[in-house]
């Protein structure tokens, strides 16, 4: 009664392919630039009339259906997303009246790219404490929203989509499920990776909206240095609190911001890349959305299946991170 599985996973990513090459034309940059730096080669874009729940609808009715669920079956829904459709209500209210979750208590949970794993973290220990049988927990972004299409170094990076999964009380012939979870942060570098306009801080004005204050801004180096050192600390510590080594994973899904930090983070852990599953060359930085899109993508193209150890860590704004160990 104590194991918390993944019953179900799924993700929807918008048509609009943006290539690098694409980019060339909008922006003063080049596709050996961006791959050099980034890994990427193109990402995915919402259309201007697309919202956040519009993407997560679809990816959580995948994941609902995937784990034999209808539904009306839901009784939790919590989206990671730092680009909801409104300030309030909450995307996953949207959401919930979207795919028909009737009874579905449903809130967001906002830590930035880190905001899937906070949600899983989340959706285990309601269902451990009997509050809940069951939780559909989803990362939906649609970064292009706050993009500032001027900007090199950051536009370059960011794509859109949705990925779900459906978290359910532990049954007969299934694996150990969520094993361990962690969760950081630290406030102090908050300015080094934000989107400072909007909120009761910085008020959108005229002055605002024309200085593109809206916007994503990130200190690239800085960022980072400090995503490799808090993703490595988070795996060591999930490993620890699993009783587990690297030998034991079938695969580690990071956060898709950048291959250079995912290469840096392997090494430093002495792992094999190969043990990394990528996807960002062509999806680029969904942030939230990009470990349930890339667990969906690898349970699907057979890289990972039931009885598989699978170590998850994230890092996002804030700064935040997170880490779960997961057996399929």
């Amino acid at each position: 009664m104590n194991r918390v599985v993944i019953a179900g996973t799924g993700r929807f990513l918008p048509e609009k392919v943006l290539t690098n090459f694409d980019l060339e034309k909008m922006v003063h940059t080049s596709n050996q630039w961006i791959v050099e730096r980034s890994g990427i080669h193109e990402r995915r874009i919402a259309e201007p009339n697309v919202c956040a729940s519009d993407l997560a609808a679809p990816a959580a009715m995948l994941a609902v259906q995937s784990a034999g669920l209808k539904p009306e079956d839901v009784e939790l829904i919590i989206v990671g997303t730092s680009t909801p459709d409104m300030h309030f209500p909450s995307t996953a209210c949207f959401v919930q009246a979207k795919i028909g979750a009737t009874k579905a208590a449903a809130f967001d949970l906002l830590a930035a790219c880190s905001g899937f794993v906070y949600g899983l973290s989340l959706a285990e220990n309601f269902i451990k404490s009997g509050q809940f049988n069951n939780a559909l927990v989803i990362g939906a972004e649609i970064y292009s929203s706050i993009i500032n299409w001027e900007d090199r170094s950051t536009c370059v990076l960011f794509g859109d989509g949705a990925g779900a999964v459906v978290l359910t009380k532990g049954t007969e012939g299934r694996g150990r499920g969520v094993i361990a979870t962690h969760m950081g942060a630290d406030g102090t570098h908050s300015s080094y990776l934000n989107a400072p306009g909007g909120g009761s801080a910085h008020r959108f004005t005229p002055d605002l909206i024309s200085e593109k204050k809206y916007c994503l801004t990130m200190k690239g180096s800085h960022t980072f240095k400090v995503a490799v050192k808090s993703m490595v600390e988070a795996s060591e510590t999930i490993l620890a609190k699993g009783g587990v080594t690297a030998k034991d994973l079938k695969l580690v899904i990071p956060h898709q911001a950048n291959l250079r930090i995912i290469s840096a983070v392997a090494k430093q852990l002495g792992m094999d890349e190969s043990l990394f599953y990528v996807n960002l060359d062509k999806c680029g930085n969904t942030a939230s959305a990009s470990i349930p899109i890339a667990l969906d993508e690898a349970f699907r193209a057979g890289r990972v299946a039931k009885g598989d150890l699978v170590l998850l860590v994230a890092f996002g704004g804030g700064y935040t991170w997170g880490s779960a160990l997961v057996e399929l």
